[in-house]
């Protein structure tokens, strides 16, 4: 799902519209015992109450592609098949009317969660009349495709803290009840994907408030399959072939020249929200690396292990390798921040035998808040 598929599906989520046509709910203790299920329907609920919940689901469907939502994909023996995808789809069919179905599910998710804090799963339904687009995206009315499919948010529920709280009939603060608290999704799922203005089977789309937190049992439980390379462990891969491969030759050229790349791409992927999210290709960063002088084996390295990495059509997010909002150069003792789009301004340079890392500043230097000047040798 591109940024325009997922805005499409979030804009359903809203107080006025009530799109959603079912709710159900697991509360889970701490010790991953049922305290209560429930089913509630939208449409007997106040604005502020659907709201609430509506918001919890919005959630799922934010955060960065490729960073907080990945696609989760099926394997093609699986579709139709697989106990998961069978129960998914029942579910899907049977609108989340089956109290049965859901109970599994939950139950499937529940052996997929740890220990130690309570939480809330939240089912909801909705069938979507996509509408028809031109081919400049103009929408011209209902479209013959219903899209059909259901949301799910994993909360954590706590126990709120002890406050005081002013009650205006006697004009007082006085200590508020203690209460349990749904807070915002730790993870979540919807399925299917929406893909070219219509249901994919073949993925989910799973979401993860932490890129860097460990899903593969959830992943596993809800789905049957393995989740992508998390973010954090795609850039530390990426970061260890480049080490490896390129050894002295890995200069600040080398990573000013690849991290401005890759932020090209993202810029241009983000301009384009139809466009998948932006991929990091070996031949894209061999060409990069060439143009730096990196020697011909070095390069030929690297793509073998990027290849080894990341290849079968797994390739690194972009924006999982760099941060566009930030070029960094860290030495034990010294951190430097740059305008990504203005890393220009630093180099290297050995002087006397010495190593050091130079910064071009032609104005506007403070110190602490101080203006200083910077005055020739």
């Amino acid at each position: 799902m591109n940024a325009r598929d997922l805005s499409e599906i979030r804009s359903r989520l809203t107080p006025d519209d009530q799109n959603l046509a079912c709710i159900r709910g697991c509360f889970v203790s701490s010790r991953k015992e049922i305290v209560s299920m429930f089913r509630l329907s939208p449409f007997s609920m106040g604005n502020e109450e659907y709201e609430k919940y509506i918001s919890l689901f919005r959630k799922v469907l934010s955060g960065v592609p490729e960073k907080n939502l990945v696609q989760i994909a099926f394997a093609d023996g699986d579709v139709g098949q697989g106990d998961a995808h069978k129960l998914l789809m029942a579910l899907r069919e049977d609108a989340l009317e089956d109290d049965g179905l859901a109970e599994v599910l939950f139950h499937r998710l529940i052996d997929g969660m740890e220990e130690g804090e309570s939480f809330l799963i939240l089912l909801a339904y909705d069938a979507y009349d996509v509408p028809f687009r031109d081919g400049s995206m103009r929408t011209e009315g209902g479209g013959t495709v219903m899209f059909r499919y259901i949301l799910c948010a994993v909360c954590p529920v706590r126990l709120s803290k002890p406050s005081l709280v002013y009650s205006p009939q006697d004009r007082l603060f006085h200590p508020e009840e203690v209460n349990w608290t749904v807070g915002a999704p730790e993870t979540g799922f919807m399925f299917p994907a929406f893909e070219d203005r219509g249901a994919d089977i073949y993925h989910a789309m799973f979401y993860s408030r932490d890129p860097s937190g460990d899903n593969t049992a959830l992943v596993q439980a809800a789905f049957e399959a393995s989740p992508p390379m998390a973010a954090e462990e795609q850039k530390e891969a990426f970061r260890e072939i480049l080490e490896t491969s390129l050894q002295e030759d890995c200069s600040l050229e080398v990573m000013q020249t690849v991290h401005e790349r890759l932020c090209e791409q993202i810029a241009q992927q983000k301009q384009d929200k139809q466009a998948p999210p932006a991929k990091v290709s070996a031949p894209q960063i061999r060409q990069a690396l060439e143009v730096c002088g990196v020697s011909p084996d070095k390069v030929a390295d690297f793509e073998d292990r990027y290849r080894q990495q990341f290849g079968g059509g797994m390739d690194a997010s972009a924006v999982n390798v760099v941060d566009p909002r930030r070029f960094e150069v860290r030495t034990p003792n010294v951190v430097i921040r740059v305008d990504p789009a203005r890393s220009d301004l630093v180099e290297t340079r050995v002087i006397d035998g010495s190593r050091y890392i130079l910064i071009r500043a032609d104005e506007g230097v403070e110190v602490n808040g101080i203006n200083v000047s910077i005055m020739p040798l």
